[in-house]
């Protein structure tokens, strides 16, 4: 049964039971909780500047605003709360209450490389959350604010988050890396009303272009001393430090609690499945913003349908080092957490060091660092004797062949052929498959032992690695599968919270992204017609389910282009689903989804970044030596372009130059320099740079199928004409 809506007003604030421990008269006593410090002080070593002191718990609002609580995490705040359900969520928050009550001193953060070093069990992160939640409900935080949280991936983070939705108080979340002006723009199109930032040099960054063009109630900083701000920029803005939050939140709860004992009421309404949890903007915001709204009810469908994909135990280990804004990465940390597992942040710097150090039971992570880990593990092999390195990678090469064979008679073979094979000719390719298997099975368990026995020693991963947010390459998919470290891909979007499909450790069916999570329906429909298409068919794939997003923030427009009237929504990606077939060597992907590539423009880099490449053309546009341009991302983990020069400039430019050569000529490789410091000058302040780039000499026009009737370049046509030279390219 849903919670009340969020207009129903709840009664009195505590019941007549014992106190819920998150309320209990102990806590009157004690100083708050400590969290448990892993060694040294802060390096921070500034001058001290005045700042806003913290209000006490005293100070706080006379006249409390309209209060908002996550029913199962503070249920003390609602009549009957002690009798309600330990098991049923209405909030994200509420997940915290269930992991707290089932592991609470299993240890669930380890961040070694923030100051001070933290670890937290269970118990201390939900005390933290609670604290830092209080803390902002101390200071005026109202239900449906919002609350920019522009910061990176650490256990302070995590507080943050999850203390701002405990309010009921919505997050605008970003990471430091977007240019000031991407978040100046988030800031505003979403109207948020604070600020909650990483670091004194993040904030100081922001400190002249962005702190002075907006309107902030307060700014909270979640590492570092708040001596290292410049007082001038923060100038009256109440500045607050982490621990000021969250000891003003542990104040304000014993005051709270007080305050019931001696007969007075706060009312609290409850937080709903149906309000609106977080705004993730999609990239490419300097045009139209696209703020996706994700509920409660859109995440808890995450948090309550991963265990298929990922089936963690209590104690597992995992290594986190994405985005935490990212919703693949936030959406799975808010799932593992409720088995009870253990993360441990880390960062690309120390990624090698801590995979053998933590010796991870599963990474959760982008395709790019499995191209990464890929690569290193080629390049030891390379630097090994040129006799180890012959065994190691004939080795490797027996292991993929085996795996090929297997794959034929286990019923994996990926194929969009919708007719079933005959039964003769499937077990004459199943006996075949068997033998090569059985021959080469000696020769793979060999390399287990010579090979990837050191591999696996080195990276850990011994359960799973879960690849999303972007494209797996095969080759790299087909050599962990060879060497026995499992990676599942799958598949979503940010305005699904975001996964729709993935991969089971069961069926790990490569070239898929696997069958669609439960509750979820994909189909796939034509472009031209709009009519559902066969199992094999290529088109556009859509997807309706409890996860997909409540629309764009104030863009009803957009939201009703990406929605339709049954709730479908267009990805616009280009895909497939497999056939499904009772016998032969496919009989196992039947149902699996298929991605081919995206419909519209938009570049999915191999990190999850998503690349509106139109900001990048228009830019490197303005440059009069550029007559058109088409930004291309071929191999997925850089940017490339395709350029069509404007002669007669680059000819003028080279004389002022004077690089023509006796031939009155222009050698090309001075007009590429030329075309490459123009890209670097016209696209200095895009998110984005190019990499390699290809000349061409005949320009994009209607005649030759390169331009739409309306003078749009067929991006689609360009890459296909040029597609050997582009592979080429990127090579």
């Amino acid at each position: 049964m849903l919670a009340a809506s969020s207009g129903q007003m709840a009664g009195l604030c505590f019941p007549r039971r014992s106190p819920s421990p998150l309320l209990s008269p102990r806590r009157l006593l004690p100083r708050r909780p400590a969290a448990r410090p892993r060694g040294g002080l802060p390096r921070w070593r500034c001058s001290s500047t005045a700042s806003p002191p913290p209000p006490s718990a005293d100070s706080a609002l006379e006249h409390p605003l309209r209060r908002k609580c996550s029913p199962l995490l503070e249920s003390v705040l609602l009549p009957g709360g002690s009798d309600l359900n330990v098991h049923e969520w209405k909030a994200v928050p509420d997940i915290w209450r269930t992991a707290a009550e089932k592991y609470p001193d299993l240890i669930a953060v380890i961040d070694p490389y923030h100051e001070p070093p933290t670890e937290w069990t269970y118990t201390q992160l939900e005390q933290e959350i609670l604290d830092f939640s209080q803390g902002l409900r101390a200071i005026g935080v109202a239900p449906d604010e919002k609350l920019a949280l522009f910061a990176d991936n650490s256990c302070r983070w995590l507080v943050a988050d999850q203390g701002i939705m405990a309010t009921g108080a919505i997050n605008v979340v970003r990471g430091t890396r977007s240019s000031n002006e991407e978040l100046f723009q988030i800031y505003t199109h979403s109207e948020s009303i604070a600020l909650v930032v990483d670091s004194p040099q993040f904030f100081n960054r922001l400190a002249e272009s962005f702190i002075s063009r907006i309107n902030a109630r307060f700014i909270v900083l979640l590492w570092g001393d708040k001596s290292c701000i410049d007082s001038k920029v923060v100038k009256d803005i109440p500045l607050y430090d982490y621990k000021d939050m969250t000891k003003l939140g542990w104040e304000s709860r014993n005051a709270l609690l007080l305050s019931g004992h001696q007969g007075q009421k706060e009312v609290f309404e409850t937080i709903t499945p149906e309000d609106v949890a977080t705004l993730i903007y999609t990239s490419g915001t300097s045009g139209t913003p696209k703020g996706v709204m994700l509920t409660h009810r859109n995440l808890l469908h995450q948090i309550k349908n991963l265990w298929d994909i990922v089936p963690a135990e209590p104690g597992d280990r995992f290594l986190s080092m994405l985005p935490p804004w990212h919703a693949y990465e936030r959406a799975c940390e808010y799932f593992i957490f409720t088995y009870g597992i253990q993360q441990v942040y880390t960062t690309v710097k120390y990624l090698k060091e801590d995979l053998q150090r933590y010796q991870p039971h599963y990474i959760i992570s982008v395709p790019l660092v499995f191209e990464t880990l890929y690569s290193s593990i080629h390049r030891q092999i390379s630097s090994t004797s040129a006799a180890r390195k012959i065994i190691a990678l004939s080795l490797i090469k027996i292991s993929l062949l085996y795996m090929e064979a297997k794959r034929i008679y286990e019923g994996t073979v990926l194929s969009n052929n919708p007719v079933q094979p005959s039964f003769i000719v499937y077990m004459v390719k199943w006996i075949w498959a068997r033998f090569i298997a059985t021959f080469l099975w000696p020769l793979h368990n060999l390399a287990k032992i010579l090979v990837y026995k050191k591999i696996h020693s080195a990276i850990g991963i011994s359960k799973a690695g879960i690849s999303g947010g972007g494209s797996l390459p095969m080759h790299v998919d087909k050599f962990f599968e060879a060497i026995g470290i499992k990676v599942q891909n799958g598949y979503g979007l940010t305005e699904t919270s975001p996964v729709v499909a993935a991969r089971r450790p069961f069926c790990n069916v490569l070239g898929t992204v696997g069958p669609p999570v439960k509750h979820t329906d994909i189909k796939v429909f034509d472009i031209e017609t709009g009519d559902v298409l066969p199992y094999g068919s290529k088109g556009i794939v859509k997807i309706k389910g409890p996860q997909v997003m409540k629309g764009y923030y104030k863009n009803p427009s957009t939201t009703n282009e990406a929605l339709d009237q049954e709730g479908w929504f267009n990805t616009g990606d280009i895909g497939w689903i497999a056939p499904r077939h009772a016998i032969g060597p496919s009989r196992k992907c039947g149902g699996m989804l298929v991605l081919e590539g995206r419909a519209k423009d938009t570049i999915v880099l191999s990190t999850g970044e998503n690349v509106e490449p139109a900001e990048i053309e228009e830019a490197a546009s303005r440059s009069n030596l550029i007559n058109q341009i088409v930004v291309i991302g071929q191999d997925q983990r850089r940017l490339g372009a395709i350029v069509v020069p404007n002669n007669d400039e680059v000819l003028a430019e080279a004389k002022r130059k004077s690089l023509i050569d006796e031939n009155g000529e222009v050698a090309k490789d001075e007009v590429m320099n030329m075309l490459y410091d123009e890209l670097r000058t016209w696209t200095a302040q895009c998110s984005f740079r190019i990499g390699p780039i290809m000349i061409v000499d005949e320009p994009f026009t209607i005649d030759n199928g390169l331009m739409t009737p309306t003078m749009k370049i067929r991006r689609d046509k360009v890459t296909a004409k040029y597609q050997t030279e582009i592979e080429a390219l990127f090579k």
